[in-house]
């Protein structure tokens, strides 16, 4: 069942406000719009990239029925807390997850993501956590936001290292979502969030070449620590 219909079914609808996440993909927005309810943007926790339990309680309103909470990346996002921000004010909490792999590929990845983050300088590698399956290796570039992390992702295109923009617009700032509010730590994350590959095809070759071109080009730029 889709997020639209199970929010209908749970009696959701016109009138209602649904928080959700700006820093992903526009279809949970979307869902939320196709029940009837509007979808209310809260910020993200900067480790996880998943709604901060803090910023749902904060755009709570006495209309608010339900959060949808999106797992991001392969790390999880602190449900007990967002469950107790549920309960306190009455919310239904759904869980959009993402795809599960086999253990096998899990921990492929996840060899691969430690060897990065033994390996990598220039960039902040990300906070694994409890959990962390690495269904993307997602790494902060320093520097000044947006031209900064997109000329690093050029440069290393050209070097031959698969990477991609996570999420490039916030949903609050499409033209169809846009809110006049601030987000900062989501607005952060889109101008310096870079996902780099760790694919169980790869191989140890194949790692060195993207820690050797990560490394030669984040010399150029601050220190993220």
């Amino acid at each position: 069942m889709g997020t639209a219909a199970m929010l209908r079914a749970a009696g959701v609808g016109l009138g209602d406000e649904v928080v959700v996440p700006a820093f992903g993909n526009v279809e949970v927005a979307e869902a939320v719009a196709m029940a009837g309810a509007l979808p209310v943007f809260a910020d993200i926790d900067p480790v996880t990239y998943c709604l901060d339990a803090s910023a749902v309680e904060a755009a709570t309103t006495p209309r608010t029925a339900a959060v949808v909470v999106v797992h991001r990346f392969g790390r999880p996002a602190d449900i007990p807390r967002l469950h107790d921000v549920g309960q306190r004010h009455g919310l239904l909490v759904l869980e959009q997850g993402e795809s599960e792999a086999p253990y096998d590929e899990i921990a492929q990845r996840r060899e691969r993501a430690a060897y990065l983050d033994a390996k990598l300088r220039g960039v902040r590698t990300p906070d694994g956590g409890d959990g962390h399956t690495y269904q993307q290796y997602v790494v902060r570039v320093p520097g000044n936001g947006r031209p900064d992390r997109d000329a690093f992702a050029r440069a290393l295109r050209a070097r031959g290292v698969e990477c991609r923009v996570p999420v490039k617009t916030p949903v609050h700032r499409l033209p169809e979502f846009r809110r006049c509010l601030s987000l900062p730590e989501t607005e952060r994350a889109a101008d310096e969030t870079l996902a780099l590959p760790v694919d169980t095809a790869l191989t140890k070759r194949d790692m060195q070449r993207i820690v050797g071109a990560c490394n030669a080009l984040g010399g150029l730029l601050q220190p993220a620590f």
